[in-house]
């Protein structure tokens, strides 16, 4: 089994990645962490070699560029226990909504979501 998540330069990506990396290593499970293409700010292999160095088994996957089609993809096509996301605060207003991306994740998703709010 696996955990999947996005891989973003943002603050939101970033905690998304911790909380999936700590999820990760408490179920001795794999990461398999999504990047879109040109993602800025990452280095996929520092990134990997980070992970590594915490004891996960990681495996980087490229996006296509909807990083919530692709969540959802490799979550079916690996047969994810978990997903994670994150969540960035919203106003009084746009808190009536959720991202339409994180609303699809929660759809479309072929397994439990850990949202997780900065």
């Amino acid at each position: 089994m696996t955990i999947v998540v996005g891989n973003l330069a943002t603050a939101e990506g970033q905690a998304a990645l911790d909380a999936a990396v700590a999820e990760a290593e408490e179920r001795r499970t794999s990461l398999v962490v999504v990047a879109g293409p040109g993602e800025p700010g990452r280095d996929p292999g520092e990134l990997t070699e980070r992970l590594r160095a915490v004891g996960v088994e990681v495996r980087l996957e490229p996006g296509t560029g909807d990083l919530a089609d692709d969540l959802v993809r490799i979550a079916l096509e690996t047969g994810a226990e978990l997903m994670v996301i994150g969540l960035r605060r919203r106003s009084p207003v746009g808190k009536l909504i959720l991202g339409s991306g994180a609303q699809r994740i929660l759809i479309e998703a072929p397994c439990p979501v850990l949202a997780v709010k900065v």
